[in-house]
């Protein structure tokens, strides 16, 4: 049964995080994980556009198509500064020259949404918001999103989402699975 439209989602995630102890430094952090085409990037940009959060887009952080775990270990550099209340700066990985080439300002007060895979492995954050979605929908959702950059890599990407997660079970706070066909808004459950 569908419950929820995204906007629903989100006024969900917030109602948990609205219960959650204010960080006693630094932003409160929510991190939306989940596989590949699960609607993590779509669940962030709603939650900013609802609260003027700043999103870490893992995306930005993977150096390159081998990058998940190096990602990770960045990202939990990351939240441990924005825990000291501290500037922090997050490094963005441009895909075509193969470098991060650029670092971009957090915050160090509001909401910072961390979207990704590997975003529940990297640290103690607020408000931790899984996402899942059945495999042939994700992949329908990923490769119509990125087309032929990312089918090559498809298969690899997900062996490296295998073993993060062998390694790193997530126990959100909340889950939503995500379905409907790509090109329509998700029917969250």
């Amino acid at each position: 049964m569908v419950l929820s439209t995204t906007t629903g989602v989100v006024e969900e995630v917030l109602a948990l995080l609205a219960a959650v102890p204010a960080p006693a430094a630094g932003p409160a952090v929510v991190a939306v994980e989940g596989r590949s085409g699960s609607g993590k990037t779509e669940l962030a940009a709603a939650l900013a556009a609802r609260t003027g959060a700043t999103v870490v887009h893992l995306d930005d952080l993977y150096p390159g198509w081998s990058g998940l775990d190096a990602a990770v270990d960045l990202l939990r550099g990351l939240l441990a500064r924005l825990r000291t209340g501290r500037p922090a700066t997050q490094p963005v990985w441009d895909w075509d020259r193969g470098a991060y080439t650029r670092w971009v300002p957090l915050p160090t007060t509001g909401l910072v949404v961390v979207e990704g895979v590997g975003a529940g492995c990297a640290g103690p954050v607020d408000l931790l918001v899984e996402l899942v979605a059945d495999p042939d929908v994700r992949r329908d959702r990923a490769l119509t999103r990125d087309g032929a950059t990312f089918a090559p890599h498809w298969d690899d990407w997900a062996a490296q989402e295998d073993r993060l997660f062998a390694r790193c079970p997530v126990r959100p706070d909340v889950r939503f699975t995500s379905g409907t066909a790509v090109g329509t808004e998700p029917a969250w459950s």
